[in-house]
């Protein structure tokens, strides 16, 4: 149904399509399961796979699920506080421009990259170009300071990898949306809007912001459980031995490195922090590793066909795996004068 804009240009007339009744019996379930972890403790001890899978489970919804609050925080405050056409009216017509400022103002949101899904999805219920709000998807989670701070931190030794993952982040953030510029297309979008203006009913800001973080929320939090329990299981079948011999194979470092920033789905927060336990590996496919993780994992591609649709994660996430490792590599022996 379409929009009807006030006069006063505020969109304060929402109507959710609320989650399926299976999402709330679900999370009800996983709340439970949480609250029920002393009743099971002898089932995990007995089973030492099905601990380590919960273990990794747990860590991997927790870690993110405060960022995924952040950005539904914020996600909602757009929906119920910023009037209907402004950012229409304030970003540049231009398409190309618009793209390099979103990039830029990545820089502004201290969260990760749950948290930038429902912001990018709602820039984009707010009439903000695709190719804009997707630039901002990558670039929030992987330039931000937090991001670039806990990084110097895990390579005390190396500010030289703070530079090239802030440079290859935002290099791919770019690139991505001036592609999508030109190949993206409108109907690859099949997720209707979370929140919708309704011409006849009347409701304040409050229960805008309200309706659209329960909504937002409920959706993206079903597909980060999915996500959390696709990277866990593959967690236990990639084998620790995988990097031994991979230092004098920078190539297949590079590909293994990728790979593994798909599969292991870690906060951008902390990211810094695992990869920097592998001191065995170059510099460069460990910034790999760094520039992946952000753009495109396992809990993301779940998070994006929840909140985007099939079609568009299908040809979302390869488009942005293989520029993240193009640029990464290619920035990387720029700024390291090598492999590192």
């Amino acid at each position: 149904m379409a929009a009807r804009i006030p006069e006063d240009g505020w969109m304060t007339t929402p109507v959710s399509e609320s989650p399926p009744r299976s999402t709330y019996l679900f999370l009800l379930a996983l709340g439970v399961g949480v609250i029920l972890i002393p009743a099971y403790d002898p089932v995990l001890r007995a089973f030492p796979v099905v601990a380590t899978f919960s273990t990794l489970f747990a860590a991997v919804f927790v870690q993110a699920l405060p960022f995924l609050a952040l950005g539904v925080v914020l996600s909602a405050s757009i929906a119920a506080f910023v009037p209907a056409g402004l950012f229409e009216r304030v970003l540049p017509k231009n398409q190309g421009v618009a793209v390099g400022i979103a990039g830029v103002s990545g820089a502004a949101l201290p969260g990760c990259e749950c948290g930038s899904v429902p912001v990018a999805r709602r820039l984009l219920d707010h009439g903000v170009p695709a190719a804009v709000a997707l630039t901002f998807l990558l670039s929030a989670p992987a330039i931000n300071p937090v991001v670039l701070v806990a990084t110097a931190v895990a390579f005390p030794g190396h500010p030289e990898m703070v530079l090239a993952r802030a440079l290859a982040s935002l290099a791919t953030a770019l690139i991505v949306g001036w592609l999508w510029i030109r190949i993206g297309r409108a109907e690859w979008i099949t997720v209707p809007a979370a929140v919708s203006c309704h011409p006849d009913a009347q409701r304040s800001r409050l229960d805008t912001f309200i309706d659209s973080a329960r909504s937002d929320f409920l959706r993206s939090s079903s597909f980060l459980v999915i996500g959390a329990a696709t990277a866990a299981a593959l967690h236990l079948v990639v084998p620790a031995s995988i990097y031994d011999g991979l230092a004098n194979q920078i190539l297949l470092a590079i590909v293994l490195m990728a790979a593994l920033a798909v599969v292991l789905s870690l906060c951008s927060e902390a990211d810094a922090f695992v990869v920097a336990a592998l001191p065995m590996l170059p510099l460069l496919p460990r910034l790999v590793f760094l520039v992946v993780g952000p753009a495109i994992d396992i809990k993301l591609f779940a998070m994006q066909v929840g909140t985007f649709g099939r079609a568009f994660a299908l040809r979302f996430a390869p488009l942005t795996l293989i520029v993240a490792v193009v640029c990464a590599s290619a920035i990387g022996l720029l700024v390291f004068g090598g492999v590192g």
